[in-house]
């Protein structure tokens, strides 16, 4: 059995932007927010983060404040993945050097992968890397799926010790828990699927929600785990709405104008996204009165 990163919720935290680069002073007041609220880890410069529009210099940046901030409070982990293997072999050397705790690493996008390429891609980067690595499946975004079969030969490396399941394929996540048992910890990669990834051994979700809502979020995954399951189910049934509204556009877009709306950063995005249209914003925002949010 490997060590464990974490259980319960880790943040997917946007990244405070404006026409300067990153607002270095919102972040640290986002992340010790998140902290006090009681999130158990935080990602730093993944998809939410948009680390794909961050240049190089400012996803260093990136990853170092994160752990400087932090301050051994709560893991964090680098989203350090590309479809560049020797860049991301080079930013996860980065990342281990500068003190983040473990690396998130996307599959391979746009060149995509066969099966093989990905064993030998992830092997590479894992082998690079001092810190363990979470695997991240999100097929609608790279036109490439991490198979069981494939995360059961990559369980096996020392450093390969997780995965980010965000196909929406419970029938896959349940696969990858068949076949690799304890070898590989599963965190649920959708929001709205969290209890359901929970109940074939999930150990909890690296989520959007949770920037909004680290306390409850935290709170369904740990009433699952202390047995607490009609009450999980509920939060999770409760949260769908917003949910669903963090979703209705690309992410980070809605959730980077929910964070705005909160007062924790601008709702300033990079080209090609485009700020949350007039219609879509107006029912993130009543979904986020409904739920008790305050802005």
């Amino acid at each position: 059995m490997k060590n464990t990163i974490f259980t319960g919720a880790a943040t997917a935290i946007v990244t405070p932007l404006n026409e300067k680069g990153i607002d270095f002073e919102a972040f640290s007041k986002l992340i010790n927010w998140q902290i006090e609220e009681g999130i158990d880890a935080i990602v730093v410069a993944g998809t939410t983060g948009e680390g794909s529009t961050l240049t190089d210099a400012e996803h260093k940046e990136a990853i170092k404040f994160c752990v400087e901030t932090v301050a051994g409070r709560v893991p964090v982990i680098a989203g350090t993945g590309s479809n560049d293997i020797a860049y991301a072999i080079s930013l996860t050397k980065y990342a281990c050097e500068v003190g983040a705790d473990a690396m998130l690493l996307v599959t391979p996008y746009y060149n995509k992968s066969t099966q093989n390429g990905l064993i030998k891609s992830f092997s590479a980067v894992a082998d690079a890397s001092t810190k363990p690595c979470i695997l991240y499946n999100v097929p609608s975004r790279t036109g490439c799926n991490l198979k069981p079969e494939t995360c059961a030969a990559l369980a096996k490396h020392p450093n390969i010790v997780a995965i980010k399941e965000a196909s929406g394929d419970i029938s896959q996540v349940a696969a990858i828990s068949r076949l690799c048992g304890d070898e590989l910890d599963i965190y649920s990669g959708n929001d709205d699927q969290i209890i359901p990834v929970m109940s074939l051994g999930g150990k909890g979700v690296i989520s959007v929600l949770s920037n909004l809502l680290p306390r409850e979020t935290s709170q369904m995954c740990h009433a699952y785990l202390n047995g607490e399951c009609k009450k999980a189910l509920d939060m999770q049934l409760k949260y769908l709405p917003l949910i669903d509204s963090l979703f209705c556009e690309v992410n980070p877009i809605p959730v980077k104008a929910a964070m705005s709306a909160m007062g924790y950063c601008d709702n300033f995005l990079r080209l090609p996204l485009t700020p949350m249209e007039d219609a879509n914003e107006k029912r993130l925002l009543s979904d986020m009165k409904n739920v008790e949010i305050k802005f």
